[in-house]
């Protein structure tokens, strides 16, 4: 069965998901199994995907529009879509710069899994520049005084730091220069970005 999920960001009727459901059933997704969200796809908790992901069988196949259109973070679509393999279930994108991603095929297989090979070799560099960038300021010592505030770099260091099970969050704070407040603020206990932390990025 195919399976359609649209998405478009903002919920006061400015914007219309006309395009993505018409290309959705032109692909043969009947309008009975078209599931929509009018949420940011930065949001993890969106109602429509999530009783989209719920009705899907193993044999199935998801199908969007954009890959943007699924979620905007490349560890959530990573995730997404490893589940959804896991599984038994299919994606296919429709347009845009991830219309090479068909997970029924075997192209599609490859072109994805090159996309996952980038994101874990993203997060061990993260990973490896957060280590040495914390013995760097042990071995320069910290002076006393008020905490700096968060910035995109330390932010990518505290992201990469709260999620190894070895970080010490007090350590952590002390390192980066920051109060617990304004780091949970930004990140929450497994790494994920929280709002604070979203706005902090979009304004490089």
């Amino acid at each position: 069965m195919l399976i359609g999920y649209m998405r478009v960001s903002k919920a006061d009727g400015s914007q219309m998901n006309d395009l993505q459901c018409d290309a959705l059933i032109a692909a043969g997704v009947d309008i009975t199994n078209l599931y929509e969200d009018r949420a940011s796809g930065k949001r993890d908790d969106r109602p429509g995907l999530i009783s989209c992901l719920k009705a899907l069988r193993p044999g199935d196949t998801l199908i969007v529009w954009k890959l943007d259109r699924l979620g905007r973070d490349l560890r959530h679509l990573i995730n997404t879509v490893h589940g959804l393999t896991g599984r038994g279930i299919g994606l296919k994108v429709l347009t845009g710069h991830g219309a090479t991603i068909d997970t029924t095929t075997a192209a599609g297989k490859l072109v994805f899994g090159i996309f996952a090979a980038l994101a874990e070799f993203e997060r061990e560099l993260i990973a490896e520049r957060t280590i040495a960038g914390l013995a760097s300021a042990r071995a320069r010592g910290r002076k006393g005084g008020r905490p700096y505030k968060m910035t995109p770099v330390k932010l990518r260091m505290a992201m990469a730091s709260m999620g190894r099970p070895e970080t010490k969050v007090s350590t952590l704070c002390k390192e980066l220069g920051i109060t617990r407040q304004t780091l949970y603020r930004h990140v929450s206990p497994d790494g994920q970005l929280r709002a604070d932390g979203i706005k902090l990025l979009n304004r490089e």
